[in-house]
């Protein structure tokens, strides 16, 4: 796809949200390079995914040093296709990855060491082709690492011009308080806080979401469709060729119990009756919070990413509507 050439009318097919106090804009559905794009995937397939994210005004695309199979090999793909479809439009788009999971052997290729973070940046640049990355994450809070030093290697990468803006990920409660007091102090604010969050994970609620709201930091939430529950895929049972039947990924049949389908099929009747998928519904649930800057979904198809855009549409939920949801929600 050398002769790719984005559609003109991208940006008026996609809603931006402001992350925090800061200047920067994220779409409301943001790609995320967690599957599909390890090197078992179709490099061809991996580029129409991307070019028709970007054609739909989805201008943000978040990896991490481990995504692939094999590790490293999401970034690699996805430098590919940035040099052969986006090298010109690098300026229109906001590329972010992190460490903080294992990513090589021995003692230095885990965790939140400064010498892992500051080996991890410059390895992801040379896996993608990149001068800088947008945002750089650390991907999960290290207890064996003092705070200080995470944060202070986060800042320093900054200050190195090796990114734009930190992040963290999977960090909560006091723990986030005490992270974004350390990066304020050290000039390096947190620009978002990326943590699991979809309408049966919930938890950000209480000990994410009211922290970056006092302190002006963004909220990105990954899985928000529950890796595929809140889809009407497994409704009538687990298909063939599905995750779950290939033995793949987080989700187990064991996860499918007979409270959660009972939920998601409820929630199904929901979004049919808002003219939505459940997917739709799903992510314009989380959407309905200003505090939520983006939510990141993933893609095996074109398609399947263009019905999840379809969210942003969403006219937002009556109160009738929220109370059933809340209620559906709540049943145990």
């Amino acid at each position: 796809m050398a002769d790719y050439t984005p559609d003109t009318s991208r940006y008026e097919r996609m809603q931006y949200r402001r992350a925090g106090n800061s200047g920067i804009m994220l779409p409301e559905i943001s790609l995320g390079l967690w599957h599909n794009f390890g090197d078992a995937d179709d490099l061809r397939l991996c580029t129409r995914i991307i070019t028709t994210a970007f054609d739909n005004g989805i201008t943000h695309f978040d990896l991490a040093n481990n995504y692939g199979p094999e590790p490293g090999a999401a970034e690699r793909n996805f430098g590919r296709i940035l040099r052969d479809n986006l090298r010109s439009r690098r300026d229109e788009l906001l590329i972010s990855t992190k460490a903080g999971y294992y990513m090589w052997e021995g003692p230095y290729g885990d965790f939140g060491s400064r010498k892992y973070l500051m080996a991890s940046i410059d390895q992801s640049l040379k896996r993608m082709g990149l001068e800088y990355v947008d945002i750089f994450y650390s991907h999960r809070y290290d207890p064996e690492t003092p705070l200080e030093e995470t944060m202070g290697a986060l800042s320093d990468i900054v200050r190195q011009g090796k990114a734009l803006y930190v992040g963290l990920s999977n960090y909560r409660g006091q723990v986030l308080e005490r992270a974004l007091d350390i990066l304020a102090e050290n000039g390096t604010p947190c620009l978002l806080e990326q943590s699991r969050y979809s309408m049966l994970v919930r938890g950000v609620e209480e000990d994410t979401l009211p922290v970056l709201e006092r302190a002006g930091v963004g909220m990105i939430a990954f899985s928000p469709l529950a890796q595929g529950l809140l889809t009407d895929r497994y409704i009538g049972g687990i298909p063939d060729d599905s995750r779950i039947a290939k033995g793949v990924g987080f989700l187990r049949r064991e996860h499918l119990t007979e409270p959660v389908m009972r939920k998601v099929s409820e929630l199904n009747e929901v979004a049919a009756r808002r003219g939505q998928t459940l997917a739709e519904m799903a992510l314009a649930w989380l959407l309905r919070d200003g505090r939520v800057t983006s939510v990141l979904v993933g893609a095996s198809s074109p398609e399947q990413l263009i019905d999840n855009i379809k969210a942003t549409e969403s006219a937002g939920f009556d109160v009738t509507e929220t109370e059933e949801i809340e209620a559906i929600l709540a049943d145990e």
